[in-house]
Parts: structure tokens; sequence; C-alpha cells
């Protein structure tokens, strides 16, 4: 039987070593589906339930594997259905390829069930490579080159393959005009910038006597350089949320996250700092960081489209970010007061101490950051966590201290809503052996994370360690939403478009083969975490927690707590419970210090 163009494509992403395709089925990758079937599935099909969860998937593949994620989909619908995931991808630079089915090419243009015009679709999505196979000979070059893009920029690109191309006789490109053969493989480069601008850089920092670092994930190559540079400059080093795990919380200059998720030592370093070093982050919230004319600023970023962002830096230098510090460390001078350094230490302190009462403070029934603070002790040192985007995003960024080989993701820059629980389905297929944990809210659970414990259910008995742990806090409410409407616009909770119908999550878990806890008090948190850890299977923790307490960031400004207050006083359903937890937890942050986390009230 003659190869078929279905057949060389599935043959060329094994030949990239693509192990893993994350998909669902239709009639507009029908071709593709029967060269699976004689391919004995490889690269594996791995079947979402829907296509939205295939490319979070693919996407949460890529963020914990460092491959390239691949998904598929069919015409019209399913294409359609990738978007948010792709989005998600394209916005945190993470490489994926999308594949993606079309009607026939003497079907097109004649308002087609299902067609759709998909080069307009993706343009955008995946603009930096976006093409349609129309004959054989040119699919060996539009492959690699997808798959070269998406690596090499850390973006999403697609190709879109109509379903009689898929089933055509595949016939190689020849030697012959307008013909473009290919090859494999990606050169490995590492960009540097020039010397004189690293003098510069050196000379800025030099200067500097209150330097703060903040990195991001494209830091995480250059964990050991970053805190070279830290002990040399007596800085502190705040991350980024997407870059929570580049450096373990357990060292004692490490102020956590920043921004509106953010820790207040990391906020008091910005508003303090004289000096800032970015390295491999393009945080957006400027607000967060130091005022424009108070700190000179260098900054360390490998895509040259993103520098100069964010921040008015002085230096702005285009290079692998390990590769660059190397560079620099031996130019810049020890600071030999370290005054700056034992300020940044001694609120980091204070920090914990902080969230150690916060999780203390009773709620009712459980006050949701107890249960992120009790899990953050157990995690194992080779935990992937991923957290969904909500009030669980709070308490990942707040309570839990990252530390040996851990890992961590959300949707950092999209900030949509469901890649908690596929992120982690994606991290187990490319670390299997690991424990993964996915942190989410109701909303999101609703939203399509039911269904997406059909995909752990389905798959969980090939992995070599298959706990997959499933947080959930059910407080019947979109809390996120409901708090940036008090705080940002003194409104007070719109019940009819935040509150949730309520739904057995623990009791689903356990319907479909899955370990399933339901949590209704403080004193059984511990115990159901460690259930969950000695589980022989997925397992789904429900959490029944307090909206009232609040997520408010821990710098909160005085008009952001004016307007928490005016909509108590417009007569939000839950305006006593709000201002009573309110003021216990902000109390917190002014009691004296007391590291061993006991209830004060």
């Amino acid at each position: 039987m003659a190869q078929k163009v279905a057949d060389y494509l599935l043959e060329r992403l094994r030949d990239w070593g693509v192990e893993r395709v994350f998909s669902y089925a239709g009639d507009g990758i029908n071709g593709l589906l029967a060269a699976w079937a004689r391919a004995d599935d490889k690269p594996r099909f791995i079947q979402a339930r829907h296509e939205e969860l295939a490319a979070f998937e693919a996407c949460g593949y890529a963020k914990f594997s460092g491959k390239v994620g691949v998904c598929a989909a069919t015409s019209g619908p399913g294409a359609i259905h990738l978007l948010n995931g792709l989005y998600d991808a394209k916005l945190d630079h993470v490489p994926v390829v999308a594949i993606v089915g079309q009607t026939n090419r003497s079907a097109m243009g004649g308002s087609y069930q299902q067609e759709v015009d998909l080069m307009s679709l993706f343009k955008d999505v995946a603009a930096d490579y976006l093409q349609m196979v129309t004959v054989p000979e040119q699919l060996p070059n539009v492959l690699d080159r997808a798959m070269r893009v998406a690596m090499s920029r850390r973006t999403v690109t697609a190709l879109i393959v109509p379903g009689d191309v898929q089933e055509l006789d595949y016939s190689p490109p020849t030697h012959a005009f307008k013909m473009v053969p290919s090859s494999l493989g990606l050169a490995a480069a590492t960009p540097m910038p020039p010397d004189d601008e690293i003098r510069r850089a050196a000379d800025v920092l030099n200067a500097g006597e209150k330097v703060a670092i903040l990195v991001g994930q494209g830091a995480a190559g250059a964990v050991a350089e970053v805190e070279q540079t830290a002990d040399v400059l007596g800085a502190g080093v705040a991350k980024a949320l997407i870059g929570k795990d580049v450096l373990p919380d357990d060292l004692p200059y490490v102020t956590g996250a920043i921004g509106l998720l953010g820790t207040r030592p990391s906020y008091e370093m910005m508003m303090g700092c004289d000096t800032l070093l970015t390295v491999g982050s393009s945080f957006p919230y400027t607000q967060f960081m130091p005022e424009l004319d108070q700190a000179r600023g260098v900054q360390i970023e490998i895509d040259p489209t993103m520098v100069g962002m964010r921040y008015p830096y002085e230096v702005n230098l285009v290079g692998d970010a390990a590769a660059t510090l190397r560079a620099l460390i031996p130019l810049l001078q020890r600071k030999q007061k370290r005054d700056w350094r034992e300020e940044i230490e001694s609120n980091v302190t204070r920090w914990w101490e902080v969230m150690d009462r916060r999780a203390a403070v009773d709620a009712d029934p459980i006050n949701p950051e107890y249960v992120f603070h009790a899990l953050s002790p157990l995690l194992p040192d080779d935990a992937m966590i991923t957290s969904d985007s909500g009030s669980a995003a709070n308490w990942y960024a707040r309570h839990l201290k990252f530390h040996g080989r851990m890992r961590g993701s959300l949707s950092g820059n999209l900030a949509t809503m469901c890649p908690g629980l596929p992120y982690a389905v994606g991290a187990k297929f490319a670390h299997p052996d690991r424990p993964a944990f996915a942190l989410v809210g109701d909303g999101a659970m609703q939203m399509n994370g039911i269904n997406e414990l059909l995909t752990a259910a389905m798959y969980y008995q090939e992995w070599d360690d298959p706990r997959l742990i499933v947080g959930v806090l059910n407080n019947g409410d979109l809390n996120q939403v409901t708090w940036e409407m008090r705080a940002m616009a003194g409104s007070p909770q719109f019940e009819p478009s935040q509150k949730l119908p309520q739904f057995p999550y623990a009791a689903y878990a356990s319907l479909i083969g899955l370990t399933g806890i339901e949590v209704t008090k403080p004193d059984q948190v511990t115990g159901a975490w460690e259930q969950a850890l000695a589980a022989d299977r997925p397992c789904l923790i429900e959490f029944v927690t307090d909206p009232s307490v609040p997520p408010i960031p821990p710098h909160a400004s005085w008009d952001q707590m004016e307007k928490a207050a005016e909509a108590i006083l417009k007569g939000d359903p839950e305006r006593w419970s709000v201002l009573k937890e309110g003021v216990k937890s902000k109390m917190q942050e002014m009691l004296p210090g007391d590291a061993q986390g006991r209830n004060h009230q």
C-alpha cells in the first residue's frame, strides 16, 4: 500500500521525537486517524474530552517537559475549540504545534458544512508560522519549519491539512525548480550581548546600593547564576508568578511572588530599591515595579522584541540568561554593606510569620489559606504543581514554599480559567514517575475540570506514579471576581453572576473510579492531603471553604480598602462575614512575630 500524506506526517513527527499528540477525533482528520491505526498509535494519540483541553494538555506538557507540545483537531468547530489553549501557550511563550483538518480543497469557498476560514482564524495565534498543505511535496518543509519556529521562538505554530490532502499518495520534493526540500534538527544557539553592553550593565549594577532582582521563567536555566549574582550584589530576588519555580522559597532572600497576587516583601523591595535587574521576565504590571524615576534598570532577555518593555531600563542585554550572567558576574563588585540584604531577609521572615497566622484564622467552615498552608510542608521534592486562575492562585502564590526539584505553573499572561487540571495531565505524560497536584476552584471544575477527570481516570494506570492530586476549593462562588468587584469597583457581590450550583466533586471522583475525599472541618485538612499522597490512583479532595476570606493584596492601597468597605455598606449579601474575615486577616500583619502559626483573633 502506498504511503499516504497522513502516514508521512506521523512519520515526520516521530522523526522529530514527538511521542504524544493531544487530540479529539473528528471527520476533518479522518485521514490522520486512519494513519494512526496503521502506525500502531505512534506517536501516541492522547484522547482529551474537548479540543480546548487538548491544547491545554499540550501546553502543560511543553511547560513541564521542555519539549514541543503537539495537538490536533478536526476542521470547523474542533479548530475553533483549540484557540483558547493555543493563546495560553502563545502568551506564556510555550512551544506548541497545532495540526488542524480542513474540508476538501474542492469544497473550499462553497460554504460547505464546517467550512471555516482557518487561515484567518489562526493568523494571530500562529502569527509566527501558519501554513496550509495543498500538495504532498510541501509537507516536510512546512512541518519542519513549524517545529523549528515553535522551538526557537517559543511560540505557537499551526499546519492546516485538508481532508483530501491527508489521503493523497505521498511524494517527496524533488531536485527541481520551485521544490523546497527540508531536513530535520534544530541547531543550538546561545545568543550573547556585546562585551561593551555587558560592561555598561555591570557599571549600573555596581553603582547601586539597594539592588533588587526580578526573575521570570526565562531564568529557569540560570538558577546558579542568579543565586551568585544575588550574593555578590547583596540583592533580594522577587519572582514573577509564572517563574515561581525558578528559585526555591527556602532561600532567605527570595521575597516570593510579585504583583497583585504577590507578597509584601516583594512589594517593599521594589518600592525601596535604587537598582533593578530583571532576568527572563516580561512581568506586565508596572505599578508593582519601582517608580519610573526611582531606580536604574538592567534587563536580560533572550527575545529582542521583548526588551525595553514595562520599565525604562538603562541597559538591555539580549541574550541567554545563564550565559549572559556568567559573562556579567566577573565584572560585578561585591557589596560590602549588607544592610539592604539584611532588611530584605528580615521582611521575608516576617512575611512567613504573617502567612502562618493568616492560615490559622478561623473561618466557616475552612479557611482556604489553611488548605494551602497545610499542603506546603507535605509536598514531595519532585512534585509538579499547577494552579488555576481565580482565588486559588492567590494561595498558590503566597503559601506554597517550593523546594528541591519542584516545578509549578499556571496561566501567566492569558490568566484563563481551566488550565490547572489539563496542565497536570500534560505534566504526568511528561514525567509519569512524578506526583502532580492541580489546585483549582469550583468555578474551573464546573467549567471543564469535571470532564478532565475522565481523562485522568482513562490513563492513570499507565503512569509509573499514579498520583495526580486535585485540590478543589468548594466555596460556591466565583470568588476572585467577587473580590475584584468589591475591591476594584466598590460593587457588592452580584449573586446571579457569582453564585455557583452545588456539585458533589468528591463523590463524582469516586463514581468514576478515582479516590474522592470531602473535607468539611479544619482538623481534617492535613489528614486528607496525607491520604491523597498515599493513594494508588488520582485523588480529588473537595475542601468546603469560606468565600469570605479576602484574597486582598498584602500591600492593598487605601483606595482598594475603601472600595471594599463601600461594597459592604451598599448591602453585600455577605457584608458582615466579609468585614469580620477581612479585619481578622489584616490584623495578622500587625501582630508581633510568631512563627508557630498560632491562632490570633
